[in-house]
């Protein structure tokens, strides 16, 4: 089944050269200059400066994690992920398997949630295929999951045979919109229980909710990208008497269930 998945020197201090008068000792930026002070005056601020207390270390920055670490300098550390059930294996007992599992992983190179989903759409829509469609003009992408061989509805009502509405109906639950919801727009009539969704722009209708299966969607095949169906058979559905039609019909109404 095919899936479409700076270093500056400076002179010691203290130290004079010969012939060389003293340089006033700096001071700090913001400070306003003061007039010279006699040399007496002087060697007392000196000797004042040199029973100062120890200037305070600067706190110690907290060690840096390994992925801080391996960030490099300048660089913003990598964010964490939370291990949490939903983002790590290691939140589940897992038993014996663990090892299978984490294999797997790598193996597919997957994500957590990316292995879970492959595994269960595997299992739970065994026998099926995911196709993938959308409108003309591209703004609508979507993929479902169905046989590759198709059943075909070719209904007559008004709005249908208007418009070719040929469709295969599956659950809401294998029908995922990948892309335009902004795009689509809706016409609706009568009971308004069918939902007529088409594209704003080229005015493809892709997919829509029918009248017989209003928890489900109704799938254009003609809008299906090419590789995945086998084959296609087409009934005629009387939708011009469309109660007559629903009462006689035995297996359409159910199709949009699980």
């Amino acid at each position: 089944m095919r899936q479409t998945r700076s270093n500056a020197s400076s002179e010691p201090r203290g130290q004079k050269r010969p012939g060389a008068a003293r340089a006033p000792a700096s001071r700090a930026p913001g400070h306003t200059t003061r007039a010279r002070t006699p040399a007496r005056q002087a060697g007392n601020r000196s000797r004042a400066a040199t029973r100062r207390p120890p200037a305070k270390q600067p706190p110690q920055q907290p060690r840096q994690s390994a992925r801080a670490q391996e960030a490099g300098p300048g660089e913003p550390p990598p964010p964490s992920t939370p291990v949490t059930p939903t983002s790590s294996v290691a939140a589940l007992d897992l038993g014996d398997q663990r090892e299978r599992w984490e294999t797997f992983q790598k193996r597919q190179r997957l994500t957590f949630e990316g292995a879970a989903k492959l595994l269960l759409d595997t299992f739970e829509y065994q026998g099926l295929v995911k196709h993938t469609g959308g409108c003309h003009c591209g703004a609508v992408r979507f993929e479902v999951w169905a046989s590759a061989d198709l059943h075909i509805f070719d209904c007559n009502c008004s709005v249908c045979k208007k418009k070719q509405n040929r469709h295969f109906i599956v659950p809401a639950s294998r029908f995922k919109l990948l892309k335009g919801a902004n795009s689509i727009t809706t016409y609706t009539f009568n009971t308004h229980k069918a939902q007529h969704t088409f594209c704003k722009m080229c005015g493809v209708q892709s997919f829509y909710t029918p009248r017989s299966n209003p928890s489900g969607f109704g799938i254009a095949p003609h809008c299906l990208d090419e590789g995945t169906v086998r084959s296609m058979v087409i009934e005629e559905f009387n939708g011009s008497d469309w109660e007559k039609a629903m009462k006689e019909h035995q297996t359409i109404k159910n199709m949009s269930k699980e």
